[in-house]
């Protein structure tokens, strides 16, 4: 730390161009950009000047907000030069994996800030609110794994936003003692992730969970209609007293605060929406923006099955890809496609079930339409080969599609079966049966009738 008469002149010591910071950068280097909305706009585009000169690196990130491929991805260069490694991935890195030049990172998000010292980082380069007097930039919203990075890198290179919200919460400040070097940004807008309209089956299971929620829930709700859905039927409802306790923080909160649903009156953390990192439109960076309400806290707080638990009423609603009739979900892959990452839906499905009065919820719609018009279900009897294990089947509470809800916990393999096929799509009903027989977990005998 430096007396306030010295922060000025340390600013200027360390302040550099962002072609300046590219070209830090040495071969074999591993290059972080962070998280959310971290990601580098002006170093990125300088890199990406340097792509073809530089050989071995590897730019890796954790779940980035973005809404255009990173600059230093070009054309001209290839995985010699720059690849890239995700520990989520989004719609940019699914590009960039189908090209051959980025690989996943598999993990368990809570754990994330503890696996970076472990493997290493040579350069950490994010985007910052600028610094306030006493020599402070606020990471933004995703304290998430920045410590984690910041612990492991062994230089940490700063770009200013002005447009960055500052995010209030728990270890969310940079000291310029921290800091390697400073690029002052030209102020390029944040990323936004625009709201996806529910689809009718959204709508329906959206009511299925909304009717399971109670008064004085806290809730982890993702991206996407479905969520969104809940988050506007809540909005609607006579539910009241609710709280927010989730890993990403979204538009659906902005909209259930508004409504005056969210009072923040829970038995841990009371009068806080607490999250690890934040998409969404500018309305949400609006709210977070200097915001006692909304509090941000690294990721092995905010997904810790601990925390979670203690947590009374807890309500976690996540999505899955694809599951099969022993109840093994699929989040992540479709066969050997990587599509996403685990996050924290294995900690929150843990955490919300042994959460006093708390319920665990994995949503999906019963079927998909295929590119030829032809229609496939998404409750299989075995997941495809490849396909990705998210949440074992012993970790699942409810599932719930547009025909239902199905409660797997403390189920037998021929309950678990039973319950599954009587929420699929009507179409696909017999044929599961006759799956089911075939596997052995659907007998004469498995079912005792009083």
């Amino acid at each position: 730390m430096y007396k306030i008469s010295q922060i000025a002149e340390e600013y200027k010591k360390r302040l550099i161009t962002a072609d300046e910071a590219a070209a830090k950068i040495k071969d074999g280097d591993r290059v972080s950009y962070g998280l959310g909305l971290s990601a580098p706009h002006d170093i990125d585009i300088a890199i990406g000047k340097r792509a073809k000169e530089l050989h071995n690196v590897e730019i890796v990130s954790t779940t980035l907000v973005v809404d255009k491929l990173y600059a230093a991805y070009t054309d001209d260069a290839d995985v010699d030069n720059i690849r890239f490694a995700s520990a989520h991935m989004n719609g940019i890195d699914r590009k960039i994996n189908k090209a051959g030049r980025l690989w996943f990172i598999p993990m368990l998000f809570n754990e994330l800030p503890y696996y970076w010292p472990e493997t290493g980082i040579d350069i950490l380069t994010i985007q910052v609110h600028p610094m306030d007097k006493w020599g402070n930039f606020n990471l933004g919203p995703q304290a998430s794994d920045l410590r984690g990075l910041l612990k492991a890198a062994k230089m940490v290179i700063v770009e200013t936003n002005e447009k960055m919200p500052r995010a209030l919460g728990y270890e969310t400040e940079l000291n310029i003692a921290d800091v390697d070097y400073i690029v002052e940004g030209s102020g390029s807008p944040m990323p936004e992730i625009p709201g996806k309209a529910a689809t009718p089956e959204d709508e329906i299971i959206a009511d299925y969970v909304v009717n399971m929620i109670q008064d004085g829930s806290t809730l982890q709700l993702g991206i996407g209609g479905l969520p969104s859905a809940i988050g506007k039927k809540l909005a609607e409802s006579d539910i009241k007293d609710l709280s927010g306790h989730t890993e990403m923080l979204v538009d659906s909160y902005v909209d259930l605060y508004e409504a005056g649903k969210i009072t923040g009156n829970k038995n841990r953390d009371k009068g806080k929406i607490i999250y690890t990192f934040a998409g969404g439109t500018k309305k949400l960076y609006d709210f977070i923006d200097d915001n006692q309400i909304v509090f941000n806290a690294p990721v092995n707080y905010v997904n810790n099955v601990g925390v979670v638990q203690s947590i009374d009423k807890f309500v976690s609603i996540n999505s899955c890809i694809n599951l099969d009739l022993f109840g093994q979900v699929n989040a992540e892959s479709a066969g050997f496609t990587q599509i996403s990452g685990t996050g924290g839906q294995l900690d929150f499905a843990e955490g919300a079930y042994l959460s006093k009065g708390g319920q665990g919820f994995i949503c999906l719609h019963s079927t998909r339409t295929m590119k030829d018009g032809s229609r496939q279900s998404l409750i299989v009897p075995t997941l495809q080969t490849g396909s990705i294990v998210t949440t074992p089947r012993t970790a699942v509470h409810n599932i719930v599609t547009e025909y239902g809800v199905a409660t797997l916990k403390g189920k037998s393999t021929w309950q678990r079966a039973e319950a599954l096929i009587n929420i699929a799509h009507p179409d696909f009903r017999d044929e599961l049966i006759k799956e089911a027989e075939k596997m052995g977990i659907w007998t004469r005998t498995s079912k005792v009738t009083m």
